[in-house]
């Protein structure tokens, strides 16, 4: 099995960026397709991006297609979540996940591993 742990949240202004890491330990993360999720107060746990064990494919929600982008780095055990232009309706708690398939990535049902999120806040 996988722990992860996500890190790099905070409070910035509308239009700024920040950049989330998560890390891996235990097992290799790249035995495993990486995704984000987040949960805004109120709501339901949300899909954010997803991205393959090679990280040869990815995929976004619509609502952060073009400003959000996910990586990783296997040598490193990292994934990361590049966020830019980003907006108060982006305002949330992050997780990343872990899976074993690129299958069916966009149900949270369907992630194995989770982190304990990080808090982001982007004030208008």
């Amino acid at each position: 099995q996988v722990q992860l742990v996500e890190s790099g949240g905070g409070l910035v202004q509308a239009g700024g960026s920040l950049r989330l890491s998560c890390a891996a330990s235990g097992r290799t993360v790249s035995s495993y397709v990486m995704g984000w999720f987040r949960r805004a107060p109120g709501k339901e746990r949300e899909f954010v991006a997803c991205i393959s064990r090679s990280g040869g494919m990815a995929s976004y929600a619509d609502s952060v297609k073009g400003r959000f982008t996910v990586s990783r780095d296997n040598t490193k055990n990292m994934v990361y979540l590049q966020m830019n232009s980003l907006k108060p309706e982006d305002t949330a708690a992050y997780f990343c996940a872990a899976k074993s398939s690129y299958t069916d990535i966009r149900n949270p049902e369907a992630y194995d591993y989770w982190g304990q999120g990080t808090q982001v806040t982007v004030s208008s």
